[in-house]
């Protein structure tokens, strides 16, 4: 455990990809199996404990600190683990008989003793903001005068294996559960604390995606990324046939699951002026549609599985379509709502999302839809690596065969001029969209020869969306509101992906403070709370790497020069569009999207 716990702190201060990449294969390649598996199992975000919640982690932390004292710190450091990993207590020792003494618990303390203890808790951590350190209270910051108050050693306490701890996690009943999880508390240091409570409640938040940890993983042999990507729903924490595959020491797993998600094939954004580099004959086109892209696999023996573009097993949400998914094999479409017939707002389809209880009427309201785009497999037969003409084809046929009203295929728009697809994007109700015409964001451009690769390789696939103007971005810091809303945290800056010096960073683009219903202001300061990682004033640095973080879709009416703006860019009204809680960071827009869009010669000061 406390291997894993120094390589979490050793990541959580480490900005540049590269060096991230060198402190996980040097993890890799030195700690043994399994306590590698699992830790590349928490890094990649697939692990999940059934009766480790938050709430009991706060029970924890209130039967040994004032309960008013935990309530500021938390709000003031915002962290859950890092809050409880710093006020936990040290065990107490055992003393001679007559000497024994302990400090009044939490219940007698009286409210000046509690003003106190709290106002103390404060200062020290407001103390850690003026010297700059990396986040106000940080236990991690080896400069914190907390880390040095917090740290121990505890003579006869064994801090435990990271293997020792996924098992018991796993396995422990929800009365023992708590007892277990106080012992190794006891027996760790702030570090050890905090990364044991980071790893049960499953928010690690170091900047680490799940690809660059598969990333690491091959770069101990001579397999790549994809190589990973393409087997890795056959695999299962701890990994062990991954580690011996990748080093040489044993074949390569093989995927038994019929009903196993296969990672999903993205695309790049192209503007006009781009197209004229591209040959018109060696693409096909189709609608981009306004919904959420899943994959449904289905083998006609058990339940169909509908799984999001991340791989989430989200088939409980939609019984409806499930149920309708009659085939075998995998298909690559967009979940809609249709109602008579016609495609529904994407507002209503959230009506379906993240929904625990689906009822009858429910699913009456908000018929759930697949539209399909692309065929994975069918039967037995990976398709994947064949050309995209070849797999439409045969798509075709499977949809015509299916015949269900719950699935259909998204229509190809015929062009043979870029001028003529041009058009088309502008007009989607005269080119085929027809009455489903509002639920268009645009066009997507397929190279007719095309596999399907994981990730967004170069020139396979291009997006290219309709106007008004709009980007996913990354919300990267959140203010208090005035008014009304000075109690939420409702101004946002956002910003998109660029290749840094030291690998891909985000950089700030503009900042909103409306287009969100008050419903949606609450979930996203919420959100803001729990994820936020450094504070200025009364500004708070949200979370934001690839795997973990909220993307905004931005609308805006133009883009300009700008020297004040660390982009070199300023938006012109821009406001929240929708939220994607259903999109990674990481597939969040690029600098040099908006480079593309900007006006010839435009300058602001």
């Amino acid at each position: 455990m406390n291997r894993f716990a120094h390589l979490l702190d050793r990541l959580a201060y480490e900005h540049a990809r590269n060096a991230k990449l060198r402190l996980m294969a040097e993890y890799f390649r030195t700690v043994p199996d399994p306590d590698r598996g699992w830790a590349l199992a928490a890094l990649t975000g697939s692990l999940s404990f059934p009766h480790a919640k938050p709430g009991l982690i706060r029970a924890l932390i209130v039967e040994r600190v004032d309960p008013v004292l935990f309530g500021w710190s938390h709000d003031y450091v915002g962290d859950l683990a890092e809050t409880v990993a710093l006020l936990w207590p040290q065990p107490l020792l055992p003393l001679p008989i007559g000497e024994r003494h302990r400090r009044p618990s939490a219940a007698v303390l009286s409210d000046e003793e509690r003003r106190r203890e709290a106002s103390a808790m404060v200062r020290g951590l407001r103390s850690l903001d003026s010297a700059g350190t990396p986040s106000p209270g940080s236990l991690r910051d080896p400069t914190s005068p907390l880390r040095g108050e917090v740290k121990q050693t505890n003579d006869g306490l064994h801090a435990p294996s990271l293997t020792a701890v996924v098992t018991a996690l796993a396995s422990l009943g929800k009365a023992e559960l708590p007892g277990q999880l106080a012992r190794w508390l006891d027996a760790l240091d702030e570090t050890g604390r905090w990364a044991l409570l980071k790893l049960v409640t499953g928010g690690l938040r170091i900047g680490v995606s799940a690809r660059l940890a598969k990333t690491a993983v091959a770069s101990l042999g001579d397999k790549t990324p994809d190589d990973i990507e393409l087997i890795w729903p056959a695999l299962a924490p701890p990994y062990l046939d991954l580690f011996a595959w990748v080093e040489g020491r044993g074949g390569k797993p093989a995927n038994a699951n019929p009903l196993a998600f296969r990672p999903a094939m993205l695309a790049h954004a192209v503007e006009e002026t781009d197209l004229a580099a591209l040959d018109p004959t060696a693409y096909l086109a189709e609608w981009k549609w306004d919904g959420i892209r899943v994959q449904a696999v289905a083998n006609g023996n058990q339940p169909a599985r509908l799984y999001s573009r991340t791989g989430e097993d989200i088939s409980k949400s939609f019984p409806d379509l499930t149920a309708a998914l009659q085939f075998h094999g995998a298909i690559d479409g967009e979940l809609l709502v249709m109602r008579e017939g016609r495609v529904q707002s994407f507002n209503t389809l959230q009506q379906r999302l993240n929904r625990k209880t689906v009822t009858d009427k429910l699913t009456t309201e908000f018929p759930a839809h697949l539209r399909a785009y692309d065929l994975l497999i069918e039967g037995e037969e990976d398709l994947r690596e064949r050309p995209f003409f070849e797999r439409r084809a045969r798509l075709e046929a499977l949809i015509a065969r299916l015949a269900s009203p719950r699935v259909d295929l998204s229509p190809l728009v015929a062009f043979a001029a870029w001028e003529e697809l041009a058009a088309a994007r502008a007009d989607p109700a005269g080119y085929g969209a027809g009455a489903d015409a509002e639920a268009v964001e645009g066009v997507m451009l397929k190279r007719r020869d095309a596999p399907y690769v994981p990730g967004r390789p170069k020139g396979l696939w291009w997006k290219w969306k309709r106007g008004p103007i709009l980007i996913d971005a990354v919300l990267m810091y959140a203010q208090r509101g005035s008014g009304k809303r000075s109690s939420f945290y409702s101004d946002y800056t956002f910003g998109v992906w660029r290749t840094g010096a030291d690998g891909e960073e985000l950089v700030p683009v503009g900042k909103a403070y409306f287009g969100f219903t008050d419903e949606e202001l609450i979930k996203i300061d919420r959100f803001v709370r729990r994820n936020t990682v450094d504070r200025f004033g009364p500004v708070r640095e949200v979370v934001h790497d690839p795997d973990k973080g909220l993307v905004l879709e931005v609308a805006f009416e133009g883009l300009q020069r700008s020297t004040r703006h660390k982009s070199g860019l300023a938006m012109r009204f821009p406001r929240i569009n929708r939220l994607r809680w259903d999109k990674p960071p990481g597939e969040a827009d690029r600098l040099e999207t908006l480079e593309r869009l900007l006006e010839p010669d435009a300058a602001v000061s």
